[in-house]
């Protein structure tokens, strides 16, 4: 029947699409299995053992006694409320500079290439030589104790920068508010340009000012690309290490440590605790996942409701 003869025709040419299909998608499927969801399930069950990788050693399997020693370890705890600081300092300042500077960027019509190529300089730069840089400038004989003593003569000798926990922090979350600037410039620039003009036309015949434009037409407008740039920059924060392990190494005796540091010393250390670092890289990453669910539950775009 002819019939038959074109459905089947159809049912073949469809199998032969997905064949197509899964043949592009296998190569990418494979190297995402290997290197992604492969490395994943096995921290996972390294978690749940006393993981030693030395010739001959075998991995006693202890439960849940590596997140309870997480749970029950201070500086964990100190290297999370560090993490933490980081990132409420950093990732607020970021965006709004950021912001700031792509609001004027956006105004100019002369030079806007190059203070674009200015600011987004320091994001290209390699972390390891901008933390050097940085360490240089903060360190008892660094460039701001130069200036602080010799110079300005505000102190009478060095400052202990790097020496003290919070001020050591304080250090490396410049570096990392000072490094996003122009990430944020980038994505909100581009979110701007995309706004509608005939909204500010009509606000200024309604004869609002440059405020009341920012506040009922821009932010409106960007509160998507604010939720993406605020998860983002969320997730890159609880990541951060090598500013730390540049500037202070988690110095002095642990205070500055970080989660992705501790974590880092637990693993690599004389002890090398493997089963620890994965319980706690797990701790963090649901840590993370639930802060992403609450900012994608409070912060929603123009146009979608709240469940």
């Amino acid at each position: 029947m002819p019939g038959n003869r074109s459905l089947s025709t159809q049912r073949r040419g469809v199998r032969q699409d997905v064949v197509r299909l899964l043949t592009l998608l296998l190569p990418g499927l494979i190297l995402l299995g290997m290197f992604t969801f492969y490395p994943i399930l096995k921290m996972f069950i390294m978690s749940f053992f006393n993981w030693r990788i030395g010739y001959q050693q075998t991995s006693d399997f202890v439960g849940l006694q590596n997140y309870l020693a997480v749970f029950s370890d201070p500086v964990a705890g100190m290297a999370l409320v560090n993490t933490l600081f980081y990132a409420v300092v950093t990732v607020p300042l970021q965006m709004a500079l950021g912001l700031f500077v792509a609001v004027l960027i956006h105004r100019i019509t002369r030079f806007s290439v190059t203070f674009r190529l200015l600011y987004y300089l320091p994001v290209i730069t390699s972390w390891v030589v901008v933390a050097l840089l940085f360490r240089y400038i903060f360190n008892n004989q660094g460039l701001l104790n130069y200036f602080l003593k010799d110079v300005a003569h505000l102190a009478d000798g060095p400052v202990r920068w790097l020496s003290t926990r919070w001020m050591a922090l304080s250090a490396t979350t410049i570096l990392g508010i000072w490094k996003g600037i122009g990430w944020n410039m980038v994505v909100f620039l581009a979110a701007l340009q995309a706004v509608p003009l005939e909204q500010y036309e009509a606000a200024s015949i309604d004869g609002l000012g440059a405020f009341g434009k920012f506040r009922y037409i821009t932010l409106p407008n960007i509160k998507g690309t604010i939720l993406f740039a605020l998860v983002m920059l969320s997730i890159g924060a609880f990541n951060t290490f090598t500013p730390i392990m540049v500037i202070t190494g988690g110095n002095p005796a642990h205070q500055t440590e970080v989660v992705l540091t501790w974590m880092y010393y637990q693993t690599f250390s004389a002890t090398g605790k493997m089963g620890y670092a994965a319980s706690l890289s797990f701790i963090v990453a649901a840590l993370v996942a639930g802060i992403a669910i609450l900012l994608f539950r409070f912060i929603r775009p123009e146009g979608e409701g709240k469940s």
